[in-house]
């Protein structure tokens, strides 16, 4: 292992490679060309958008492989904000990097000088040099927040002015910082006792479950346990359960847990293109346990793991476990849904409505008048962004907030769009709105009169949400 100083370069080894940064921190990565900017808000990666191609965050970290990145890339800048928005990092222990690669053992830490009165730290870089990657030690502070580094290295945070709008039209910039209820990002479930996660990511073969005497198994244990806490034995769906099956067999392929294969679907992605809908959805990604009741004794073995199966909102399950033909270990996927109604859908888009105008109401605000043409737009932007894997306030023919809401029949005067990815409740992502600067004026923008909403299930985040405000 390599102890780095600030300005030190390391030559880093081939493959992924997992780069943590433990504490009361957030971990942002901007992925940008040789000219130090981004392509577009895609490639900036945040607890609001946990994820870009060739990386991911996680609890704590951020997972790199720099052979996944876009097309162009060439720089991969790690970036450390105080986890508690507005707090300086010289009030906070001093962050510590560690980098482990694809084979055992640390290959870099890195301990910068104490930050002052900086609010943002520029850690670390990733960089391409000839055929390889290097690491860069920075510990460069940096005073006006995460939305002005942000801005700096070309995200869009800025207000934007529509080409026929009269009113202010705005776009939801990057936050500032979250506080401790902000969105986490999707993230596998730690293997259990005697688990055996593999690492790196092999091209072995698989050998999947035999899925009806699994599903019989699991689905008895699981109505069991959900007997004793008093809620309804869930339904066994089999599209779930074949997506649950195909993600195990991807993980045991890889020889690791994650959320998204080493074909760049997501489990997300498996449940919806098996043409499963949902509103709620709780995975579990788990390697050890060598049959349903293993499993299952695991998920009961601690609160969080606990949840899904006692959860009366998620009704809907299914399961599916591969081992690797090379170790032996087994790889599991459970999934939880809530599946998609119509009701329900109006249900969560009426409440992301309530929660919006109570906060508009605490700050002495007129609430907004729920549209259904803005409310199309969002909805259209939320399934098309699922559909074609995509998070950003332009789509990919280049349309914008008011162009979607001019197409939805909307006539308003003014437009402005909140967007998000990975939350799991309308609560939740009302909350990270409000802890984003830019996010939080649009809520509380006097000016706004109406408001649509929407939310769509799948792609790589598993979940967007959008809010398109108008003004007459």
């Amino acid at each position: 292992m390599t102890e780095m100083t600030a300005g030190g370069n390391l030559a880093l080894p081939d493959g992924e490679l997992t780069i943590w940064v433990p504490g009361p921190f957030d971990l942002s990565v901007l992925v940008t060309g040789d000219s130090g900017k981004v392509a577009g808000d895609g490639d900036f990666v945040f607890y609001n958008q946990p994820s870009a191609p060739g990386a991911r965050l996680e609890a704590g970290g951020v997972r790199l492989d720099p052979r996944r990145l876009r097309a162009g890339a060439s720089r991969i800048t790690l970036v450390v904000s105080p986890a508690d928005a507005g707090l300086a990092l010289g009030r906070l222990p001093v962050p510590t990097l560690t980098v482990t690669g694809p084979g055992p053992g640390t290959v870099a830490r890195f301990t910068p000088p104490r930050p002052a009165h900086e609010t943002v730290l520029l850690l670390a870089e990733v960089y391409r040099r000839g055929g390889g990657w290097k690491l860069r030690a920075l510990g460069q502070g940096y005073a006006d927040g995460l939305a002005g580094l942000a801005r700096d290295f070309g995200v869009d945070v800025a207000r934007e002015t529509g080409p026929s709008a009269a009113g202010p039209v705005r776009s939801g910039p990057a936050p500032t910082g979250p506080t401790p209820s902000r969105p986490a990002p999707s993230r596998p479930v730690p293997p259990g006792p005697g688990a055996r996660p593999g690492s790196g990511s092999g091209s072995g073969s698989a050998r999947g479950a035999a899925a009806s005497g699994t599903e019989a198994e699991f689905a008895a244990l699981v109505g069991a346990e959900r007997r004793r806490a008093g809620v309804a034995p869930v339904a066994v769906d089999g599209r779930l359960s074949a997506a649950a099956l195909a993600h195990a067999t991807a993980m045991a392929r890889q020889r690791r847990l994650d959320a998204q294969g080493a074909d760049g679907v997501s489990v997300f992605q498996r449940i919806t293109a098996g043409g499963y809908r949902y509103l709620r959805l709780e995975q579990q990604l788990v390697s050890g346990p060598r049959g349903p009741a293993e499993f299952v004794d695991y998920c009961l073995s601690d609160p969080a793991t606990r949840a899904p199966l006692r959860d009366p909102g998620l009704t809907e399950a299914g399961v599916g476990h591969a081992v690797d033909a090379r170790s032996g270990a087994f790889y599991w996927t459970a999934l939880w849904a809530g599946p998609f109604t119509l009701a329900g859908l109006a249900g969560t888009t009426a409440e992301i409505v309530a929660l919006t105008n109570a906060e508009r109401a605490a700050a002495g605000l007129r609430p907004l008048a729920d549209d259904a043409r803005l409310a199309a737009a969002a909805q259209g932007h939320c399934a098309d962004m699922a559909d074609r894997a995509f998070y950003a306030h332009t789509s990919p023919e280049g349309h914008r907030p008011w162009d979607r809401a001019a197409a939805a029949g909307a006539a308003h005067r003014g437009v402005g769009e909140n967007i998000a990815c990975g939350q799991r409740t309308a609560r939740e992502v009302v909350r990270g709105w409000m802890d984003s600067p830019g996010h939080r004026a649009n809520i509380l923008a006097p000016d706004f009169t109406h408001l649509g909403t929407g939310f769509a299930g799948g792609g790589p985040a598993g979940t967007y949400w959008a809010q398109v405000f108008g003004q007459v």
